[in-house]
């Protein structure tokens, strides 16, 4: 009996990854400051819940890598959701130090790139110092460290979506995804 092929759930989990990121980096940069709440629907169901399920497809698949980090990610968007709704006395301190996490997080996973492709390898590095920025500058309240790092996070969902995108087209037209060689073969 043959095995039936299955769709590559990475796709999904970057683009909802991009497509939220970019939103939010755009208000976090200075480049908006109304509307800023069409981030949670995005946060809670493209950012969030269709990277969980990206997560549990990737560990059906057994990827390890690919398993942790679209759960993680997705845990940190419906953390964002819910605490942007509630608040939950979060004070920009507080919020910078779990933005601070996260960066050291993303700072181990993108070890894990050094041998993957050169998108994978581009977007950990711009997100983990895209935390970073966003993380010290509410803890030390500088606006010009936050705004830097809403553009680092625009660069990092464009290098994302990039990245899960040529996969779905390089698949639908037959060919090998565009993504660069592994930084150490």
């Amino acid at each position: 009996m043959t095995e039936q092929k299955r769709a590559n759930p990475a796709p999904l989990g970057l683009s909802g990854f991009a497509l939220t990121t970019l939103v939010l980096s755009v208000f976090n940069a200075g480049l908006m400051s109304q509307g800023q709440s069409v981030v949670l629907g995005l946060a809670a169901f493209y950012g969030g819940l269709a990277q969980l399920l990206a997560g549990i497809l990737e560990w059906r698949a057994g990827n390890t890598f690919g398993y942790t980090a679209f759960f993680t990610y997705g845990a940190f968007w419906e953390w964002y959701f819910l605490t942007s709704m509630f608040g939950f006395d979060a004070t920009p301190q507080a919020i910078g130090l779990v933005l601070i996490a996260f960066g050291i997080f993303t700072l181990v996973m993108w070890f894990g790139t050094f041998k993957a492709n050169l998108g994978l390898f581009v977007t950990f590095l711009l997100l983990w110092i895209t935390f970073f920025l966003l993380g010290i500058g509410l803890m030390v309240n500088s606006t010009a460290l936050f705004h830097a790092g809403g553009y680092v996070g625009i660069l990092t969902a464009i290098a994302a979506w990039y990245t899960g995108l040529a996969i779905v087209v390089a698949e639908a037209l037959g060919i090998n995804p565009p993504l660069g060689r592994a930084v150490l073969s």
